[in-house]
């Protein structure tokens, strides 16, 4: 994913690995200092099973990129996750950002000191966990449950693990808001409710009229990574019920029903 480099919202330098890699701490202040930015939007993120199988490459990108880019910038937006709980909650007992951290997974605990680590470097950090974010042009369950339930492609929909999704148009909006104010720290972006895969795809299917996908535990799909169970967010102020977000998705990519 790329890392933005903002000089104040006029003019976005999106920079991939192969332009900018975060964890050599001598590249990122000569990029940084060619480029003068106003802003630094740090995307960059090794995966939930990549972080299992490779823990060593996820503190390189994870931890060690993000502090390289904190210590060089101006201001800081880091994304981090719902991964940095436990998921021990109800989905009525949302986490705040005051609530202590206790990831169960190698993602999670770099996640979690990447947090640490940019708002120790940076004055100016705005730290925004986030939560199963889908959106165009991202190839995830999230993104692609209506679509391929309209193809007739059957899915796999897990059940009995929750979380806020969040639809990336709305999660670009309020971090501009964010980003153009002063509220620096943690911040939860998550659309509003909590949902399991499996309510999410019986909510895609009644949006494009095609129900296609099969009920599965978190058990039987043997991911490497263990996954928290339930890792409900406060979002404040609330964004709209995930519901809502999830009807224009799917209308605007043409999948919805009449």
């Amino acid at each position: 994913m790329a890392t933005a480099l903002v000089p104040f919202y006029e003019n976005v330098i999106a920079l991939r690995h192969a332009a900018l890699d975060i964890t050599d701490a001598d590249a990122v202040r000569r990029v940084f200092d060619q480029v003068e930015p106003s802003l630094v939007i740090n995307c960059a993120v090794i995966g939930v099973d990549a972080c299992e199988k490779d823990p060593a490459l996820a503190k390189r990108v994870n931890v060690d990129g993000p502090a390289n880019l904190a210590r060089a910038a101006p201001a800081i937006v880091h994304f981090s996750s719902n991964y940095v709980f436990d998921g021990r909650r109800s989905k009525h007992e949302p986490y705040t950002v005051n609530d202590a951290p206790n990831p169960i997974n190698v993602y999670g605990k770099t996640k979690l000191a990447g947090e640490r680590a940019v708002l120790d470097a940076c004055d100016r950090s705005f730290v925004v966990r986030t939560s199963w974010v889908y959106g165009p042009g991202k190839d995830s369950f999230l993104s692609t449950a209506a679509a391929k339930q309209l193809c007739g492609e059957r899915i796999q929909a897990i059940s009995d693990t929750f979380a806020n999704t969040t639809y990336v148009n709305d999660l670009v909006e309020r971090v501009r808001a964010i980003a153009e104010s002063t509220d620096y720290g943690l911040h939860h972006v998550v659309n509003d409710g909590v949902c399991s895969y499996e309510e999410f795809a019986r909510e895609a299917a009644a949006i494009v009229g095609v129900s296609a996908f099969d009920v599965v535990t978190e058990a039987e799909m043997h991911r490497p990574a263990a996954r928290p169970v339930c890792t409900p967010m406060l979002c404040v102020p609330p964004m709209r019920p995930w519901q809502a977000a999830l009807r224009e998705f799917v209308t605007l990519s043409g999948c919805a029903r009449g």
